[in-house]
């Protein structure tokens, strides 16, 4: 089975598609959400090699996101026996040997027995063993909404569409183009907290996946001079609660950071990822 490349539009729907397989057969496996993707599609440089079925639709694909400073691989593969598996991951390393000079990261979780030896065999070690954390929640545990500071406003991309968008800054002028163009994108659920003198003070985004019932949280940030305000725990909890509403009865978020595990999220040691690296020169 040969693998097809994939770019734009199908490349989304084609990762969209196995990543709601993957975690429709199994509510714990994997590392990323079909939301995860769609967030990474902002970027411009991304690859994506698929192995689909006889009625073309995915069981497999090698996913590779250019962030700047290392491209970061992911192999996905529908539950199947670890001789597919193997071929995958074995196909993805030989491709990436070949198509990139710079700094490649793959990430994979510590109990993927397949991955783990095509990466040893291949001479890459492991750089991280937490480089990526899965923690959960369930929708009707989600904690109440706090309220804002004095001043303090919270609005949606979809209440104020003619302000600049909040992600401008660290992701470039198109990337409200490249959210609209995302089936999980919503901007009734794109948040900004705006302080007392109208300028931007935090943000946060909120994917429902009415497929999966999963709804992820990624990013938020609260800029540096209105921290320690409680703004990030009201963010998040009026983000929690519109997931809800659509329909999530799971919540996820990749980290495990205070606000989180204070909110309520725990963390799924079993769906741990390593970050493995390949060696120089290689």
């Amino acid at each position: 089975m040969n693998p097809q490349s994939a770019s734009g539009p199908e490349y989304l729907r084609l990762a969209t598609t196995l990543l709601r397989r993957m975690r429709l057969a199994s509510p714990e496996g994997g590392i990323w959400e079909a939301a995860d993707i769609q967030w990474w599609s902002r970027k411009d440089r991304r690859t994506g090699l698929f192995w689909l079925d006889g009625d073309g639709e995915p069981l497999a694909a090698f996913l590779a996101t250019d962030f700047g400073h290392s491209v970061q691989c992911d192999v996905l593969v529908l539950p199947a026996d670890e001789t597919f598996a193997g071929d995958v991951w074995h196909a993805a390393i030989g491709y990436c040997a070949m198509g990139y000079s710079d700094a490649v990261e793959f990430t994979v979780r510590l109990d993927d027995a397949p991955g783990i030896a095509a990466l040893a065999a291949a001479g890459y070690t492991l750089a991280d063993p937490v480089g990526v954390v899965s923690c959960w929640l369930d929708a009707p545990a989600r904690p109440p909404v706090p309220g804002l500071p004095d001043g303090y406003r919270l609005r949606s991309r979809a209440a104020d569409p003619d302000r600049p968008h909040p992600l401008i800054a660290r992701n470039g002028r198109d990337v409200e183009q490249r959210l609209r163009e995302c089936s999980l994108y919503q901007p009734d659920l794109d948040l900004m907290v705006l302080a007392p003198d109208g300028e931007l003070a935090g943000y946060g985004l909120f994917w429902p996946d009415p497929v999966t019932g999963v709804g992820l949280v990624e990013p938020i940030r609260i800029e540096d001079a209105h921290q320690g305000r409680g703004l990030a725990s009201n963010l998040v909890a009026t983000g929690l609660d519109l997931l809800a509403v659509r329909g999530c009865g799971r919540l996820k978020v990749c980290s495990d950071r205070g606000l989180y595990t204070r909110l309520g999220f725990r963390r799924l040691d079993s769906a741990t990822a390593g970050i493995y690296q390949r060696p120089d020169g290689a």
